[in-house]
Parts: C-alpha cells; structure tokens; sequence
C-alpha cells in the first residue's frame, strides 16, 4: 500500500456549538469523534496523522487527543493562523475569523509530500469511508477524489448545515456548491440557494483524497482570493470552490466514491447525545472495542 496520511482540520472556533467542540467526549471511556477516525484510518492502512489547530490549543490537544496514538500512527501538526499569508498582505483590522478551509490545508504544505485524506474534526465518517479511501489510493495514487454522503443522512435536526452539493458524471464530479442553512422540514429539505432537493443528492462533508499538487493550486488560488476578498472580515477560502474551479477550467478530474457508512456529526449541542448514542450502537455491534486506544 502506498503512503497515506490523514489531514484532520481542527482550527475551527465552534461559534455554533458554543466551545472547543473538537475535545468533547462521545464515546464511554472519553473518546472524542477525532479517536474515531483515527482509530478507523489506521484500520484501514494510514501511516500518518497531521492536525490543523490553533496553536493555543496545542498542549491540551496533546494531554486529550494525541498522546494516546503513541506507537500506532505518526502525529504531527500544522498551526492555522488569520496572520500567516503570503508576502503582500496582511490581516485586515477586526478579522477575527480564520481564512476557511483552503487556508486551513495550506497551513499543512510543509509536512506533507504523499497522497493525503482531508477531513473534518467534528464529522464521524465510519470505517467504510476510510477504507474505500485507501483501497482506491492503492490502485489510483495520482488523481483527486471524494467521498459522497447521501443529503438526508448528514442533516441535523436542531438546524440549519452547510453541505457542498454535488452533481456527478461518469463518477467524476462535475460540480460542488456550498449550500447554507441546509434544513429538512415535515415536508421538504431548504436551504438559501434557489435550488429544488429532495435529500436524495450527492453531498460533500469535506471527506477528500488529494495528492500534493492541490497545494500548488491552493498558493496560487489563496493569493487571487486575498486580492479579491482579502480585506473583508467574515471571507472564507474555502477548499469546494478550490475544487469546483479545478473542475470547471479542466485542470483536475475529482473521482466520486459513495460510502454507505453512518455520518454524524456535531454542528449543535444538541446533536452531541445522537452522536454518543449511535457510537454506543456500533460499539455494541461489535463494530468498534468499548476502549479504542486501551493498554
């Protein structure tokens, strides 16, 4: 198997959830859903971890999180920071938010040169998820792709999410909007784009496969969207359009694998106990141990 390593972006402030949502606990021995996916890469073959966080978090990250992996997966990190841009420019005055995640990847640039897995810290991909990953980098190691979730199963129920909706062509994707305020009612799935869904669609919850070209992309691509939005205080660089631009001017095809797998994640409090109650499901199943990281 080739090299692989899973990127996890953790530099987000939870504004929604109300705290430091990526070190909750939802599993019975404290298991955070970072333990999760860790413990579901290195299943499927990873070799090594990178967290994007903030570097003010880094010695509680260690004590909560990674400590843990000693000896069963390689741990680095890479610090997100709204100062660190490119020569030219500056954060404007009042910016307290950070540059999204397409900034948030190119904080990692100087720690990966292989094949690497993007993921969010609050989402719960499954096993299946990650082992379709590493089964289709064993055999395609030179391409971009994506894991698709089926609409309905990654709302929630305590309000409105942000999800990239996808429209697929030969299993390439051929499009990738991020969609706000995705929100299913008695009747029907809204959201703020003028656009009809059924919560059958494709989506993207920022499980992707890249190689490390897209971080010559992200560089140049970062440096136009400074010059474009870079004095605004709420603009994000987000990593959907990076890719829907790849798409539309040809310079990158992005393979669609579909995953079966239960997502969940944690976008409110409220969503916390559905989370600790569906991993309780799968542990009882016998799908994962009772303790993951155990001596």
């Amino acid at each position: 198997m080739n090299n692989i390593t899973l990127l996890v972006m953790a530099a987000g402030m939870g504004s929604r959830y109300g705290g430091l949502k990526q070190l909750d606990a939802v599993g019975p021995n404290g298991e955070t859903i970072i333990d999760y996916s860790v413990y579901d890469a290195i299943e499927a073959g990873f070799n090594k971890v990178v967290f994007i966080i903030r570097r003010e978090f880094v010695n509680e990250f260690k004590a909560k999180i990674t400590d843990k992996y000693a000896g069963k997966i390689q741990v680095q990190f890479a610090f997100q920071d709204i100062h660190d841009l490119p020569n030219g420019f500056k954060c404007p005055e009042g910016r307290e938010k950070p540059w999204g995640t397409g900034q948030a990847i190119l904080s990692a640039s100087n720690l990966i040169n292989e094949t690497f897995c993007v993921i969010n810290a609050d989402d719960f991909y499954g096993q299946e998820s990650f082992k379709k990953l590493a089964d289709f980098y064993s055999r395609k190691n030179h391409v971009f792709s994506m894991m698709a979730f089926r609409l309905e199963r990654t709302l929630s129920s305590f309000g409105g999410v942000t999800r990239g909706i996808c429209e697929v062509e030969n299993e390439r994707l051929s499009t990738v909007v991020e969609t706000e305020n995705v929100l299913k009612t008695e009747k029907e799935v809204t959201s703020d784009r003028d656009v009809k869904l059924d919560g059958s669609e494709p989506v993207s919850v920022n499980m992707w496969g890249f190689t490390p070209i897209l971080l010559d992309y992200l560089q140049d691509m970062f440096v136009d969207f400074l010059k474009e939005s870079g004095t605004e205080l709420k603009s994000e660089f987000l990593i959907p359009k990076v890719i829907n631009d790849l798409i539309q001017t040809r310079r990158e095809q992005v393979y669609v694998l579909h995953s079966n797998a239960p997502w969940f994640g944690v976008t409110y409090k409220e969503d916390k106990q559905y989370v600790v109650n569906e991993i309780q499901k799968l542990i009882d199943e016998g799908v994962y141990p009772q303790e993951l990281f155990g001596n």
